[in-house]
């Protein structure tokens, strides 16, 4: 290589790592000593709340979670007591079925990796694609979104899933459990065109086709997975072992009333222990059925209208109720059109809930504890309980709310994290500029 063309590559090597290092801020360092936090009220995620409450965690873990009218506390057991009077503790919201890191700009092809060609594709990691240098992911940390399941894209069987922290220097640092699920796409029985404004419904061609095919492969991955050594290893039934033996989730991707209905007898008839159903506009039309199978909902975006020209236009809104009157568990989740931007209206979807019926703490426990628990890692993530990891934030005001959302702190694992964004620098930016003009 030339020294001019050394050059040139070095000068491109810096300039790039000086613009991310710009946008993305450092990750934070592992936690020294222990933090008490006062005079806090406190929405532990698993439907409580504690008006005056103190938090204490030392080594990434909570160690108090106590009601300051009720107990005793030691405030010199801690190393550095933060007097929070009046602000809004939370658990770190968990965006479901998330594209955070695969896909960064829209309308530019390098720089989306959420899925690969195919249909039947279980063997998908979209983990190891996972950018942690994406300049989206601080924007939605600034709302509380600290958590999420990277989600692989297209096809029938998209791929496998896992669940990450938002604050990391490469995949690996980033992810808290590997390979959490595999994505299915159930196939639809009509298929719907639209010819100048006036949409067709037709019977799908293809379906039964389809529902053959996920059979077929299924069955095979049984067979397979039964024998102690195979003699050839496929890589499409070693990734679907998981779900045979219960150690991972089938997340079926559905919204009408006969594809839910399938699923869910699918689910009994390959004697899968967990499954969790994504999106389900028509949910609400079995939940019986979901609450008897113990099938969670990743529930599709609040902030939309409704599927059907007879459905009640405020149906997207009432969703969340109608599901917890009738026991279902439920989350939220954000796939639709810019789907790794607008995750940071993610806690938005469920102020809209409350406003429309749901309970205030249950709203919490939707973007927290029901999402920890439909993912399998509620062990240690989802609430504010000893034990569980440190990951939280501080609000001034309802972190649900738009406009009196502000976080001033946040911790992911113990670590206090950065909260500033491009956003927040390019408003300082131009807020300097034009007060000076004033």
């Amino acid at each position: 290589m030339k020294p001019i063309t050394l050059i040139v590559v070095f000068c491109f090597f810096f300039i790039t790592l000086f613009t991310v290092a710009q946008c993305n801020p450092v990750p934070a360092p592992e936690q020294k000593g222990s933090l008490l936090i006062t005079n806090c009220i406190a929405h532990l995620g698993n439907g409580q709340k504690i008006d005056n409450a103190v938090v204490g965690f030392r080594e990434g873990k909570f160690t108090l979670v106590a009601d300051a009218m009720i107990a005793k506390i030691d405030m010199t057991a801690f190393d550095k007591v933060t007097d929070a009077a009046g602000q809004h503790l939370y658990p770190g919201f968990i965006a479901p079925n998330s594209v955070l890191g695969l896909h960064e700009i829209d309308y530019v092809r390098a720089t989306i990796d959420e899925k690969e060609t195919g249909l039947y594709k279980p063997s998908v990691r979209s983990v190891i694609a996972y950018n942690t240098d994406s300049e989206i992911i601080p924007t939605v940390r600034s709302n509380g979104v600290l958590i999420g399941q990277v989600t692989p894209r297209g096809g029938i069987i998209s791929g496998t899933s896992s669940v990450v922290q938002f604050d990391a220097w490469n995949w690996e640092d980033a992810v808290i459990k590997k390979d959490d699920g595999v994505h299915l796409y159930w196939p639809s029985v009509i298929n719907r065109t639209q010819d100048k404004g006036v949409i067709k419904l037709e019977l799908s061609k293809s379906y039964n086709d389809q529902l053959r095919d996920i059979r077929t492969l299924f069955n095979e991955a049984i067979a397979y997975c039964s024998k102690k050594d195979p003699v050839h290893t496929d890589l499409r039934y070693e990734a679907l072992r998981g779900l045979l033996n219960g150690t991972m989730t089938l997340y079926i991707h559905a919204d009408e009333y006969n594809q839910i209905a399938e699923a869910i007898q699918f689910k009994k008839e390959m004697h899968i222990d967990r499954m969790v159903l994504v999106e389900g506009y028509d949910s609400w039309r079995l939940s019986k059925l979901l609450r008897e199978n113990n099938v969670g909902v990743m529930l599709r975006r609040v902030h939309e209208l409704p599927k059907y020209s007879d459905d009640d236009v405020l149906l997207p809104y009432k969703l969340p109720t109608m599901l917890f009157n009738e026991g279902v568990m439920f989350c939220f989740q954000n796939e639709g059109e810019w789907p790794a931007t607008n995750t940071r209206n993610l806690p938005f979807y469920a102020g809209t809930a409350v406003a429309y019926g749901l309970p205030y703490e249950e709203a919490v426990k939707a973007l927290t504890l029901n999402a920890a628990q439909m993912m399998g890692i509620d062990s240690f993530c989802g609430s504010i309980e000893i034990g569980k990891d440190a990951t939280f934030f501080l609000s001034q005001g309802d972190a649900l709310d738009m406009l009196t959302n502000h976080l001033t702190a946040a911790w992911i694992q113990g670590r206090k994290i950065s909260l500033t964004n491009k956003q927040v620098e390019l408003y300082e930016k131009y807020k300097a500029k034009y007060d000076v003009e004033k």
